[in-house]
Protein backbone atom coordinates (compact mmCIF):
# COMPACT_ATOMS: atom_id res chain seq x y z
CA UNK A 1 0.00 0.00 0.00
CA UNK A 2 1.49 3.48 -0.88
CA UNK A 3 1.64 5.99 1.62
CA UNK A 4 -0.84 8.58 0.13
CA UNK A 5 -3.47 5.06 -0.02
CA UNK A 6 -2.74 4.83 3.41
CA UNK A 7 -3.25 8.39 4.57
CA UNK A 8 -6.40 8.48 2.63
CA UNK A 9 -7.72 5.29 3.97
CA UNK A 10 -6.92 7.07 7.91
CA UNK A 11 -8.71 9.84 6.91
CA UNK A 12 -11.85 8.06 5.81
CA UNK A 13 -11.80 5.91 8.86
CA UNK A 14 -11.80 9.19 11.34
CA UNK A 15 -14.48 10.55 9.19
CA UNK A 16 -16.84 7.05 9.42
CA UNK A 17 -15.38 7.26 13.19
CA UNK A 18 -16.52 10.68 14.06
CA UNK A 19 -19.83 10.25 11.93
CA UNK A 20 -20.70 7.58 14.31
CA UNK A 21 -19.52 9.51 17.32
CA UNK A 22 -22.43 12.12 15.83
CA UNK A 23 -24.61 9.56 14.92
CA UNK A 24 -24.81 8.12 18.85
CA UNK A 25 -24.57 11.72 20.27
CA UNK A 26 -28.28 12.48 18.15
CA UNK A 27 -29.59 9.12 19.03
CA UNK A 28 -28.74 9.61 23.12
CA UNK A 29 -31.69 9.86 24.86
CA UNK A 30 -31.85 13.39 26.17
CA UNK A 31 -31.56 14.18 30.46
CA UNK A 32 -34.71 14.34 31.89
CA UNK A 33 -35.38 17.01 34.87
CA UNK A 34 -37.38 15.88 37.91
CA UNK A 35 -37.20 19.18 40.44
CA UNK A 36 -38.80 18.45 43.52
CA UNK A 37 -39.50 22.12 45.76
CA UNK A 38 -41.01 21.57 49.55
CA UNK A 39 -42.77 24.08 51.32
CA UNK A 40 -40.95 25.35 54.31
CA UNK A 41 -38.60 22.25 54.75
CA UNK A 42 -36.51 23.62 57.43
CA UNK A 43 -32.52 23.02 56.74
CA UNK A 44 -32.12 20.24 59.30
CA UNK A 45 -35.85 18.81 58.66
CA UNK A 46 -34.20 15.57 56.73
CA UNK A 47 -31.93 12.31 58.11
CA UNK A 48 -29.25 13.01 55.75
CA UNK A 49 -29.09 16.42 56.95
CA UNK A 50 -28.93 15.52 60.84
CA UNK A 51 -32.54 14.85 62.23
CA UNK A 52 -33.22 11.94 64.34
CA UNK A 53 -36.68 12.52 65.02
CA UNK A 54 -38.23 12.79 60.94
CA UNK A 55 -38.15 9.78 59.10
CA UNK A 56 -36.80 10.67 55.36
CA UNK A 57 -35.61 7.19 54.29
CA UNK A 58 -36.03 7.72 50.10
CA UNK A 59 -35.04 11.37 50.70
CA UNK A 60 -31.42 10.11 52.34
CA UNK A 61 -31.04 7.78 49.84
CA UNK A 62 -31.09 10.12 47.23
CA UNK A 63 -28.57 11.81 48.91
CA UNK A 64 -26.34 8.58 48.81
CA UNK A 65 -26.92 8.29 45.10
CA UNK A 66 -26.00 12.17 44.36
CA UNK A 67 -24.52 15.46 46.30
CA UNK A 68 -25.76 16.69 49.50
CA UNK A 69 -25.15 20.88 49.53
CA UNK A 70 -24.44 21.96 53.61
CA UNK A 71 -24.64 25.30 52.52
CA UNK A 72 -27.89 25.19 50.17
CA UNK A 73 -29.78 28.58 50.24
CA UNK A 74 -33.46 30.09 49.36
CA UNK A 75 -33.46 33.13 47.45
CA UNK A 76 -35.93 34.74 50.07
CA UNK A 77 -37.04 33.84 53.53
CA UNK A 78 -40.34 32.93 52.02
CA UNK A 79 -42.18 31.54 49.45
CA UNK A 80 -43.03 33.44 46.32
CA UNK A 81 -39.69 35.21 45.64
CA UNK A 82 -38.04 32.00 46.00
CA UNK A 83 -40.06 30.12 43.36
CA UNK A 84 -39.73 33.01 40.98
CA UNK A 85 -36.01 32.88 41.46
CA UNK A 86 -36.31 29.38 40.51
CA UNK A 87 -38.62 29.91 37.42
CA UNK A 88 -36.17 32.79 35.80
CA UNK A 89 -33.02 32.29 37.31
CA UNK A 90 -32.67 36.19 39.34
CA UNK A 91 -32.98 36.98 42.09
CA UNK A 92 -36.31 38.71 43.44
CA UNK A 93 -35.05 42.29 43.80
CA UNK A 94 -34.10 42.42 40.16
CA UNK A 95 -37.33 40.87 39.73
CA UNK A 96 -39.04 43.25 41.91
CA UNK A 97 -41.08 40.34 43.21
CA UNK A 98 -39.26 40.52 47.23
CA UNK A 99 -42.73 39.71 48.78
CA UNK A 100 -44.64 36.54 48.96
CA UNK A 101 -48.72 36.74 47.67
CA UNK A 102 -50.58 38.87 48.29
CA UNK A 103 -48.91 39.59 51.35
CA UNK A 104 -50.84 42.15 53.27
CA UNK A 105 -48.56 42.08 56.49
CA UNK A 106 -48.06 46.21 56.49
CA UNK A 107 -49.48 48.43 58.79
CA UNK A 108 -49.75 52.13 58.02
CA UNK A 109 -49.41 53.22 62.02
CA UNK A 110 -47.56 50.72 63.30
CA UNK A 111 -44.56 50.05 60.78
CA UNK A 112 -42.05 53.16 60.62
CA UNK A 113 -41.39 52.29 56.73
CA UNK A 114 -42.53 52.04 54.27
CA UNK A 115 -42.26 48.65 52.24
CA UNK A 116 -40.34 48.17 48.84
CA UNK A 117 -42.86 47.95 45.99
CA UNK A 118 -42.87 44.54 44.83
CA UNK A 119 -45.08 42.86 41.92
CA UNK A 120 -48.49 41.19 42.04
CA UNK A 121 -47.29 37.90 39.31
CA UNK A 122 -44.49 37.07 38.05
CA UNK A 123 -43.77 38.66 34.84
CA UNK A 124 -44.97 37.12 31.28
CA UNK A 125 -42.16 38.68 29.78
CA UNK A 126 -39.53 36.45 31.84
CA UNK A 127 -38.28 32.84 29.42
CA UNK A 128 -39.07 30.20 32.65
CA UNK A 129 -37.13 27.18 32.82
CA UNK A 130 -39.93 25.40 31.53
CA UNK A 131 -40.11 27.74 28.35
CA UNK A 132 -37.02 27.40 27.73
CA UNK A 133 -36.78 23.72 27.79
CA UNK A 134 -40.33 23.07 26.25
CA UNK A 135 -38.46 25.34 23.46
CA UNK A 136 -35.89 22.23 23.33
CA UNK A 137 -38.50 19.69 22.74
CA UNK A 138 -38.96 19.04 26.70
CA UNK A 139 -42.80 17.97 27.35
CA UNK A 140 -43.30 19.93 30.84
CA UNK A 141 -45.32 19.27 33.82
CA UNK A 142 -46.23 21.81 37.55
CA UNK A 143 -48.02 19.83 40.13
CA UNK A 144 -48.47 21.43 43.17
CA UNK A 145 -47.96 24.87 44.85
CA UNK A 146 -47.67 27.73 42.12
CA UNK A 147 -48.37 31.20 43.75
CA UNK A 148 -46.83 33.68 41.49
CA UNK A 149 -49.48 35.07 40.07
CA UNK A 150 -53.45 35.26 39.64
CA UNK A 151 -55.51 32.89 37.54
CA UNK A 152 -56.44 34.09 33.79
CA UNK A 153 -53.06 35.40 32.85
CA UNK A 154 -50.47 34.01 35.04
CA UNK A 155 -50.51 30.41 36.18
CA UNK A 156 -48.03 27.82 35.14
CA UNK A 157 -49.74 26.95 31.89
CA UNK A 158 -48.91 30.58 30.55
CA UNK A 159 -45.23 30.55 32.22
CA UNK A 160 -43.97 27.04 29.48
CA UNK A 161 -45.70 24.45 31.32
CA UNK A 162 -48.07 22.03 29.13
CA UNK A 163 -49.88 20.36 32.24
CA UNK A 164 -50.67 22.58 35.21
CA UNK A 165 -52.17 19.90 38.23
CA UNK A 166 -53.35 21.67 41.25
CA UNK A 167 -51.01 24.99 40.57
CA UNK A 168 -53.33 28.02 41.80
CA UNK A 169 -52.93 31.51 43.20
CA UNK A 170 -52.79 30.34 46.94
CA UNK A 171 -50.12 29.34 48.86
CA UNK A 172 -51.50 26.89 50.84
CA UNK A 173 -54.26 24.70 51.19
CA UNK A 174 -57.82 24.91 52.74
CA UNK A 175 -56.86 21.03 53.79
CA UNK A 176 -54.77 18.00 53.30
CA UNK A 177 -58.01 15.72 53.06
CA UNK A 178 -60.29 15.91 50.65
CA UNK A 179 -62.25 18.03 49.19
CA UNK A 180 -59.40 19.96 50.13
CA UNK A 181 -61.61 22.78 50.83
CA UNK A 182 -61.27 25.66 53.72
CA UNK A 183 -60.73 29.43 53.82
CA UNK A 184 -58.56 32.21 54.90
CA UNK A 185 -58.80 35.72 56.24
CA UNK A 186 -56.97 38.37 53.86
CA UNK A 187 -55.08 40.42 55.74
CA UNK A 188 -55.66 43.86 53.99
CA UNK A 189 -59.32 43.86 53.70
CA UNK A 190 -60.65 41.23 56.72
CA UNK A 191 -62.71 39.33 54.09
CA UNK A 192 -62.70 35.56 53.80
CA UNK A 193 -61.16 34.09 50.91
CA UNK A 194 -62.51 30.20 50.02
CA UNK A 195 -60.35 27.77 48.19
CA UNK A 196 -61.21 25.21 45.90
CA UNK A 197 -59.90 22.24 45.68
CA UNK A 198 -56.59 22.38 44.10
CA UNK A 199 -57.29 19.07 42.36
CA UNK A 200 -59.86 16.05 42.28
CA UNK A 201 -60.25 13.23 44.37
CA UNK A 202 -62.35 11.09 46.37
CA UNK A 203 -63.25 11.00 50.07
CA UNK A 204 -59.96 9.60 51.97
CA UNK A 205 -57.51 11.06 49.80
CA UNK A 206 -54.37 13.03 50.92
CA UNK A 207 -53.31 15.78 49.33
CA UNK A 208 -49.48 14.70 49.38
CA UNK A 209 -50.21 11.40 47.70
CA UNK A 210 -52.52 13.02 45.05
CA UNK A 211 -49.59 14.76 44.16
CA UNK A 212 -47.24 12.33 43.97
CA UNK A 213 -50.03 9.84 41.92
CA UNK A 214 -50.44 12.69 39.46
CA UNK A 215 -46.52 13.22 39.40
CA UNK A 216 -46.09 8.94 38.89
CA UNK A 217 -49.14 9.12 35.55
CA UNK A 218 -46.66 12.00 33.96
CA UNK A 219 -43.63 10.08 33.84
CA UNK A 220 -45.44 6.93 32.92
CA UNK A 221 -46.87 8.41 29.97
CA UNK A 222 -43.68 10.60 28.81
CA UNK A 223 -41.15 7.94 29.02
CA UNK A 224 -40.52 8.25 26.01
CA UNK A 225 -39.53 11.58 25.57
CA UNK A 226 -37.61 13.92 27.22
CA UNK A 227 -39.56 15.89 30.14
CA UNK A 228 -39.46 18.37 33.08
CA UNK A 229 -41.50 17.47 35.74
CA UNK A 230 -41.80 20.63 38.67
CA UNK A 231 -43.37 18.46 41.30
CA UNK A 232 -43.90 21.47 43.94
CA UNK A 233 -45.78 20.26 46.96
CA UNK A 234 -47.89 22.42 49.39
CA UNK A 235 -46.14 20.82 52.15
CA UNK A 236 -45.05 21.03 55.10
CA UNK A 237 -46.89 24.40 55.18
CA UNK A 238 -49.92 24.90 57.35
CA UNK A 239 -52.22 23.76 58.20
CA UNK A 240 -50.20 21.41 59.85
CA UNK A 241 -52.12 17.93 59.11
CA UNK A 242 -50.91 15.03 58.70
CA UNK A 243 -51.94 11.19 58.55
CA UNK A 244 -53.67 9.81 61.62
CA UNK A 245 -51.64 6.76 61.38
CA UNK A 246 -48.44 8.39 60.90
CA UNK A 247 -49.15 11.23 63.47
CA UNK A 248 -49.89 8.50 65.96
CA UNK A 249 -46.30 7.35 66.05
CA UNK A 250 -44.55 10.42 66.74
CA UNK A 251 -47.11 11.22 69.54
CA UNK A 252 -45.30 8.22 71.14
CA UNK A 253 -41.96 10.00 70.35
CA UNK A 254 -40.68 11.64 74.18
CA UNK A 255 -41.84 15.37 73.93
CA UNK A 256 -37.87 15.89 75.21
CA UNK A 257 -36.95 13.95 72.14
CA UNK A 258 -39.57 15.67 69.41
CA UNK A 259 -37.91 18.34 67.12
CA UNK A 260 -41.33 19.37 66.36
CA UNK A 261 -45.12 18.42 66.14
CA UNK A 262 -46.59 15.38 65.56
CA UNK A 263 -48.55 16.52 62.82
CA UNK A 264 -45.34 18.42 61.00
CA UNK A 265 -43.30 15.05 61.29
CA UNK A 266 -46.09 13.09 59.50
CA UNK A 267 -46.31 15.73 56.96
CA UNK A 268 -42.55 15.70 56.37
CA UNK A 269 -42.57 11.57 55.88
CA UNK A 270 -45.75 11.74 53.63
CA UNK A 271 -43.64 14.20 51.66
CA UNK A 272 -40.55 11.46 51.70
CA UNK A 273 -42.96 8.76 50.90
CA UNK A 274 -44.05 10.95 47.42
CA UNK A 275 -40.28 11.14 46.77
CA UNK A 276 -39.76 7.35 46.98
CA UNK A 277 -42.70 6.84 44.49
CA UNK A 278 -41.12 9.00 41.91
CA UNK A 279 -37.99 8.00 42.06
CA UNK A 280 -39.18 4.42 41.75
CA UNK A 281 -41.56 4.85 38.86
CA UNK A 282 -37.99 6.21 37.15
CA UNK A 283 -36.11 3.24 38.41
CA UNK A 284 -39.19 0.91 37.23
CA UNK A 285 -39.34 2.64 33.93
CA UNK A 286 -35.51 2.30 33.32
CA UNK A 287 -34.96 6.02 32.94
CA UNK A 288 -33.63 7.11 36.29
CA UNK A 289 -29.54 6.73 34.67
CA UNK A 290 -31.03 9.81 32.47
CA UNK A 291 -33.08 11.34 34.84
CA UNK A 292 -31.43 15.15 36.86
CA UNK A 293 -33.28 15.13 40.44
CA UNK A 294 -32.71 18.27 42.16
CA UNK A 295 -34.63 18.41 46.01
CA UNK A 296 -35.13 21.64 47.77
CA UNK A 297 -37.00 23.99 49.81
CA UNK A 298 -38.29 27.64 49.33
CA UNK A 299 -37.62 29.46 52.92
CA UNK A 300 -36.62 27.68 56.65
CA UNK A 301 -38.42 25.93 58.47
CA UNK A 302 -41.88 27.37 60.03
CA UNK A 303 -41.36 28.11 63.44
CA UNK A 304 -44.43 26.81 64.98
CA UNK A 305 -43.83 23.40 63.28
CA UNK A 306 -39.96 22.59 63.77
CA UNK A 307 -37.08 23.51 65.47
CA UNK A 308 -34.24 24.74 63.34
CA UNK A 309 -31.71 24.75 65.88
CA UNK A 310 -28.73 25.45 65.69
CA UNK A 311 -29.48 28.06 62.91
CA UNK A 312 -30.76 30.88 64.25
CA UNK A 313 -34.77 31.46 63.23
CA UNK A 314 -36.63 30.77 60.94
CA UNK A 315 -38.74 31.24 58.09
CA UNK A 316 -39.67 34.94 56.69
CA UNK A 317 -36.36 36.05 59.25
CA UNK A 318 -33.05 36.49 57.23
CA UNK A 319 -30.81 34.50 59.97
CA UNK A 320 -29.95 31.38 58.61
CA UNK A 321 -32.72 29.43 60.17
CA UNK A 322 -34.83 31.10 57.09
CA UNK A 323 -32.52 31.23 54.73
CA UNK A 324 -30.58 27.67 54.60
CA UNK A 325 -32.38 24.99 52.56
CA UNK A 326 -31.82 21.30 52.22
CA UNK A 327 -30.62 21.07 48.93
CA UNK A 328 -29.61 17.53 46.71
CA UNK A 329 -28.91 17.13 43.41
CA UNK A 330 -28.36 13.27 41.77
CA UNK A 331 -27.13 13.40 37.97
CA UNK A 332 -25.81 9.72 37.24
CA UNK A 333 -23.21 9.21 35.74
CA UNK A 334 -21.77 12.49 36.39
CA UNK A 335 -21.53 13.18 40.36
CA UNK A 336 -20.15 11.02 43.11
CA UNK A 337 -22.41 8.94 44.54
CA UNK A 338 -22.85 10.29 48.27
CA UNK A 339 -20.68 13.11 47.97
CA UNK A 340 -21.09 15.93 50.24
CA UNK A 341 -20.54 19.84 48.79
CA UNK A 342 -20.26 22.80 51.04
CA UNK A 343 -19.59 25.65 48.29
CA UNK A 344 -22.45 27.88 49.06
CA UNK A 345 -25.29 27.84 46.41
CA UNK A 346 -29.01 29.40 46.06
CA UNK A 347 -32.44 29.30 44.10
CA UNK A 348 -30.95 30.56 41.06
CA UNK A 349 -28.56 28.37 39.97
CA UNK A 350 -30.84 25.77 39.38
CA UNK A 351 -31.83 27.47 36.18
CA UNK A 352 -28.11 27.19 34.05
CA UNK A 353 -27.35 23.66 35.88
CA UNK A 354 -30.35 22.40 34.60
CA UNK A 355 -29.91 24.06 30.87
CA UNK A 356 -26.01 22.67 31.32
CA UNK A 357 -27.00 19.23 32.02
CA UNK A 358 -29.49 18.93 29.14
CA UNK A 359 -26.92 20.21 26.97
CA UNK A 360 -29.27 23.64 26.12
CA UNK A 361 -27.35 26.94 25.34
CA UNK A 362 -26.92 29.11 28.59
CA UNK A 363 -28.84 32.23 28.51
CA UNK A 364 -27.07 34.31 30.34
CA UNK A 365 -29.70 37.45 29.55
CA UNK A 366 -32.63 35.03 31.53
CA UNK A 367 -30.57 33.76 34.64
CA UNK A 368 -27.99 36.65 35.28
CA UNK A 369 -27.80 36.22 38.65
CA UNK A 370 -27.27 31.93 38.98
CA UNK A 371 -24.31 30.25 38.61
CA UNK A 372 -24.03 26.98 36.65
CA UNK A 373 -23.55 23.81 39.15
CA UNK A 374 -22.02 21.46 36.83
CA UNK A 375 -18.35 22.47 38.28
CA UNK A 376 -19.22 21.58 41.32
CA UNK A 377 -21.55 18.25 40.44
CA UNK A 378 -18.12 17.30 38.77
CA UNK A 379 -15.93 17.40 40.86
CA UNK A 380 -13.62 19.93 38.17
CA UNK A 381 -13.69 22.78 40.40
CA UNK A 382 -15.97 25.33 42.12
CA UNK A 383 -17.95 28.56 41.42
CA UNK A 384 -16.76 31.45 40.00
CA UNK A 385 -18.97 33.86 42.58
CA UNK A 386 -17.92 35.82 45.51
CA UNK A 387 -20.68 36.71 47.10
CA UNK A 388 -24.48 36.09 47.30
CA UNK A 389 -27.41 38.95 48.37
CA UNK A 390 -30.75 39.10 49.70
CA UNK A 391 -32.97 42.34 49.85
CA UNK A 392 -35.98 41.95 51.59
CA UNK A 393 -38.01 45.44 52.51
CA UNK A 394 -41.06 44.01 54.27
CA UNK A 395 -42.81 43.19 57.39
CA UNK A 396 -44.09 39.96 58.34
CA UNK A 397 -45.07 38.24 61.75
CA UNK A 398 -42.97 35.61 61.71
CA UNK A 399 -40.76 35.56 64.90
CA UNK A 400 -36.86 37.60 64.91
CA UNK A 401 -37.76 39.16 61.16
CA UNK A 402 -37.66 42.75 60.40
CA UNK A 403 -36.86 44.28 56.92
CA UNK A 404 -33.25 43.83 56.01
CA UNK A 405 -30.85 42.97 53.61
CA UNK A 406 -28.14 40.08 53.58
CA UNK A 407 -24.60 39.57 51.76
CA UNK A 408 -22.74 36.33 52.40
CA UNK A 409 -19.33 36.25 50.99
CA UNK A 410 -17.39 33.33 51.61
CA UNK A 411 -17.71 32.66 55.95
CA UNK A 412 -18.70 35.89 56.79
CA UNK A 413 -22.42 37.61 56.54
CA UNK A 414 -23.47 40.96 57.22
CA UNK A 415 -26.91 41.40 58.16
CA UNK A 416 -28.39 45.52 57.60
CA UNK A 417 -31.66 46.35 59.47
CA UNK A 418 -33.69 48.61 57.55
CA UNK A 419 -35.04 50.47 60.08
CA UNK A 420 -32.59 51.61 61.98
CA UNK A 421 -29.39 51.08 59.58
CA UNK A 422 -27.75 49.06 62.23
CA UNK A 423 -25.11 46.22 60.96
CA UNK A 424 -24.59 42.79 62.39
CA UNK A 425 -21.41 40.49 61.23
CA UNK A 426 -20.97 36.85 61.60
CA UNK A 427 -18.68 34.18 60.62
CA UNK A 428 -20.49 31.03 60.38
CA UNK A 429 -17.95 29.28 59.78
CA UNK A 430 -16.96 29.78 63.83
CA UNK A 431 -20.71 30.51 64.26
CA UNK A 432 -23.40 28.75 62.41
CA UNK A 433 -25.75 29.64 64.96
CA UNK A 434 -25.16 33.74 64.80
CA UNK A 435 -24.78 34.49 68.33
CA UNK A 436 -21.65 36.55 68.56
CA UNK A 437 -22.12 40.05 66.44
CA UNK A 438 -18.32 40.98 65.02
CA UNK A 439 -19.56 43.92 63.87
CA UNK A 440 -17.51 46.22 66.43
CA UNK A 441 -14.00 44.03 66.26
CA UNK A 442 -13.91 43.74 62.12
CA UNK A 443 -14.47 47.19 61.05
CA UNK A 444 -12.95 46.83 57.75
CA UNK A 445 -14.71 43.48 57.24
CA UNK A 446 -17.85 45.68 58.01
CA UNK A 447 -16.57 48.41 55.67
CA UNK A 448 -16.04 45.76 52.66
CA UNK A 449 -19.57 44.12 52.79
CA UNK A 450 -21.58 46.43 53.20
CA UNK A 451 -20.00 48.37 50.14
CA UNK A 452 -21.06 45.47 47.94
CA UNK A 453 -24.55 45.28 48.96
CA UNK A 454 -25.27 48.78 48.69
CA UNK A 455 -23.38 48.21 44.95
CA UNK A 456 -25.34 45.43 44.02
CA UNK A 457 -28.76 46.45 45.01
CA UNK A 458 -27.89 49.79 42.58
CA UNK A 459 -26.68 47.03 40.00
CA UNK A 460 -30.64 45.06 40.50
CA UNK A 461 -32.12 47.87 41.08
CA UNK A 462 -33.73 46.71 44.38
CA UNK A 463 -36.64 48.92 45.37
CA UNK A 464 -36.14 50.84 48.95
CA UNK A 465 -37.78 51.61 52.08
CA UNK A 466 -38.72 54.72 52.95
CA UNK A 467 -40.21 56.41 55.92
CA UNK A 468 -43.43 55.75 56.74
CA UNK A 469 -45.20 59.57 57.23
CA UNK A 470 -48.32 58.05 58.74
CA UNK A 471 -46.45 56.10 61.39
CA UNK A 472 -48.19 56.40 64.79
CA UNK A 473 -46.65 53.16 67.10
CA UNK A 474 -50.21 52.29 67.35
CA UNK A 475 -50.75 48.65 67.04
CA UNK A 476 -53.86 48.09 63.92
Amino acid sequence: MTRIKFILLLILALSCSASAVDAMAVDAPQTNVVLILIDDLGWKDLGCDGSTYYQTPNIDRLADDGMRFTDGYAACNVCSPTRAAIMTGKYPARLLLTQWLPSGRWSSTSNKMREGRYLSNLPLEEVTIAEALRQAGYRTAFMGKWHLGTETYYYPQHQGFDVNVGGRDYGAPGGYFYPFKGSWKIPTTGQTLHKEPPLPGKSGDYLVDRLAEEAEVFIRENADQPFFLMLSHYAVHSPLQGKPDKVARYEKVAKTDRQGKPDYAAMVESVDDSVGRVLRTLQELGIDQRTLVIFTSDNGGFAKATDNSPLRANKGSNYEGGLRVPVIIKWPGHTQPGSVSHEPVISTDFYPTILAATGQDERPFQHVDGASLIPVLTGRGELDRDALYWHYPHYNQHPQSFPSGVIRAGDWKLIEAFETGELSLYNLANDIGETNDLSDMELTKVTELYGKLKAWRTDVGADPMKPNPEFTGAKR
